[in-house]
């Protein structure tokens, strides 16, 4: 089961280092990191996507990060309301005669061009990692030319309601 881990860290060299190497020594696999700046001068976020088989080692895994002396807050938010987005940038081969059909594809998606040469096109779409996933998968047939994703960034929701919408009726 995939988990969402949030650690808040404080800013300075090897904190990266000392984190991932605790995630390598219990055996988690990172699937996703990403980590950055926050509204406090000198503390980080690290979001990281772990792929989780025991629960037990999960919750020994948030212990022993909280107990890190750079780690200032770990959380698991995997199963709370949560914001959470990930940018891609993909280079898809677009001939001339193809490029309509694939803006096309990209139109649903909000996916923006942000470069294009005679033959390739790069496209620029932020999202849950499902819908960047399924963009991919669209765009494959063209010929993925190159790929890079930033990596999971998320945090908890203020209200932890489900979204419901509502019609209201005049």
């Amino acid at each position: 089961m995939k988990r969402i881990i949030t650690a808040t860290v404080i800013n300075q060299s090897g904190v990266l280092n000392r984190v991932t190497g605790l995630l390598m020594k219990r055996q988690f696999n990172i699937e996703s990191i990403s980590v950055g700046l926050t509204e406090q001068a000198g503390v980080s976020k690290m979001t990281f996507v772990v792929n989780v088989e025991d629960e037990r080692k999960l919750e020994q895994l948030l212990k022993q990060l909280q107990k890190q002396i750079d780690v200032l807050k770990v959380h698991d938010i995997t199963d709370k309301a949560t914001v959470v987005r990930e940018l891609a940038l993909i280079k898809v081969a677009s001939p001339p005669a193809a490029r309509g059909e694939i803006y096309s594809i990209a139109e649903p998606f909000r996916a923006t061009v942000i470069d294009m040469g005679k033959n390739v096109t790069t496209f620029q779409v932020t999202g849950e990692p499902e819908k960047i996933d399924a963009f991919i998968d669209l765009l494959k047939p063209y010929g993925v030319k190159e790929l890079t994703r930033s990596g999971v960034s998320a945090f908890v929701r203020e209200t932890q309601k489900p979204y419901t919408a509502q019609l209201s009726i005049l």
